[in-house]
């Protein structure tokens, strides 16, 4: 996709091939002459513009994507399955699995014996959406909430199923969809990147699947667009004050002699990095200013501090990165991105999602308050969801109050709120098992999601490209849909 003022992607692509030609072409390359790394950053700085990717009217202006990293267990917070309790201890019929593969975790079991939820369910608001009792905060929001219990995945193992869903595909490499957010839109504030993760651990289980940069990495789009990530204990970006004895001025001068520096490499190389790296740094300066102000709370009514819970004096944790969220969404972040660990429950799961539910519930439920008092939630998209669910059937040993779940990429639920989103609406329906979609018509495959999220964007997913080896990508590669049906 070319918006006006941006380098075209083919022809950032044949510098790229160029430089792979180096050798032969450095005769050559000073012909671009010395103003052209401040060329490339002004047309960059332009591109950034708001609205200079758009394709289509554009619901939402932001994401706040809350990423439940390990994935949650749909059947017990989500799509409640009474039948099971009179199938207690059954093994699975081999006519609901359907040959469907297992993990190495529990295909060695003898059987597949069903564990129902110990948790209880209730409908709530108008629509009557159902939530366990384990989430009765979000439960408040069941007439925001769009739940679509459908979610289907191809992949069946977490670092897979996690890059898949930021990426579009299992293996890694491929730009994460805020990077791609990034590219098609640009910035909406100078002074903070397009794209911001945040971090936390779940207290339901602390050894829980790490996270790797690369899942917000930038692949083979300009690196500039790559995920910019707070870190969760001291200072949320390193190097945010200058060395003791180096004044604001000195280090305005050092940048500046850098991006000299630069220009005369561009000139010889004619890398498009080098003015990537010259743009971040000019970023990183800016943010010096910026970022310590935004982790500052200090300014935050009570009312509003309390709605998120006694967790959200604390840094780095799930509260603390909700009111985040939502100062920097206010404050132009196009795409923030909040992985919360700690969902992968094979074995103690009631006790384990007790944990996990308590360090997210309320200040999920908060985060959509404070979004609607302050006029954002209408033109802010909210998501919530792992990587895909969990097995009706125990992995181990299943007793009256314990059992754990294996992966389950078939079926598994994630919920949506905000602008261009239908409120109040469950998508989709599971078998008496939770094990198959049996609503076909209304199956959501990770693609067709991301395809809607661009979309509420103003971003046509079959536009958004990027041209690389010889061929052009997008985050959905050759799939996709649009999930109408939950639109506005």
């Amino acid at each position: 996709m070319t918006s006006p003022g941006r380098i075209p992607p083919r022809r950032l692509l044949e510098t790229q091939d160029a430089l792979n030609r180096r050798v032969f072409l450095s005769a050559t390359a000073g012909a671009l002459g010395s103003t052209a790394l401040t060329s490339l950053m002004a047309q960059r700085a332009a591109a950034s513009t708001e609205g200079s990717g758009l394709h289509l009217p554009a619901k939402a202006k932001r994401i706040i994507y809350l990423f439940q990293s390990g994935a949650p267990s749909q059947m017990d917070l989500f799509d409640p399955k009474p039948e099971m309790d009179k199938r207690r201890g059954e093994d699975l019929p081999a006519s609901i699995r359907q040959g469907q593969r297992l993990t190495t975790m529990t295909s060695g079991q003898s059987s597949f014996p069903v564990a129902p939820s110990i948790f209880r369910f209730a409908q709530h608001g108008e629509s009557g959406m159902w939530f366990s009792e384990l989430m009765p905060h979000m439960a408040r929001h069941a007439d925001r909430w769009c739940m679509v219990r459908s979610m289907v995945t191809e992949q069946i193992n977490h670092d897979p199923a996690i890059t898949f869903f930021q990426t579009g595909h299992q293996l890694a490499g491929r730009p994460s969809i805020g990077s791609w957010v990034s590219y098609g839109l640009g910035s909406d504030n100078a002074d903070l990147p397009a794209y911001i993760v945040l971090t936390s651990f779940g207290s339901g289980r602390t050894d829980d699947q790490p996270l790797y940069d690369r899942l917000w990495g930038a692949g083979f789009l300009p690196t500039e667009h790559q995920g910019v990530r707070f870190r969760n204990a001291g200072d949320p970006v390193l190097y945010l004050a200058d060395p003791p004895g180096v004044s604001r001025g000195r280090r305005r001068a050092t940048l500046d002699r850098i991006a000299a520096l630069n220009a005369a490499r561009h000139d010889l190389l004619g890398d498009p990095e080098i003015a990537a790296r010259t743009a971040q740094y000019e970023m990183a300066f800016r943010m010096q200013t910026s970022v310590p102000d935004i982790v500052d709370f200090s300014a935050e009514p009570k009312h509003v501090i309390d709605s998120y819970g006694p967790d959200v004096a604390r840094p780095g944790s799930y509260a603390f990165n909700c009111l985040l969220a939502r100062r920097l969404s206010e404050r132009g972040v196009r795409f923030v991105q909040l992985f919360h660990m700690g969902w992968d429950h094979h074995g103690g799961l009631p006790a384990a999602l007790k944990g996990q539910c308590h360090d997210t519930d309320q200040a999920t439920a908060a985060l959509l308050d404070d979004l609607d008092q302050r006029g954002l939630l209408d033109e802010t998209l909210v998501v919530w969801g792992g990587e895909f669910g969990r097995t009706i059937y125990s992995q181990g040993t299943l007793t009256a109050t314990n059992y754990g779940r294996d992966h389950h990429p078939r079926c598994f639920t994630m919920l949506l709120a905000g602008a261009g989103i239908r409120r109040g609406l469950t998508w989709g329906a599971t078998d008496d098992y939770c094990y198959n979609v049996i609503s076909p018509d209304q199956k959501v495959h990770v693609h067709d999601l991301n395809a809607t999220i661009l979309h509420l964007l103003g971003i046509d997913h079959l536009r958004l490209t990027f041209p690389y080896q010889g061929r052009d990508f997008r985050l959905t590669d050759v799939h996709g849909a649009l999930v109408r049906g939950i639109l506005v």
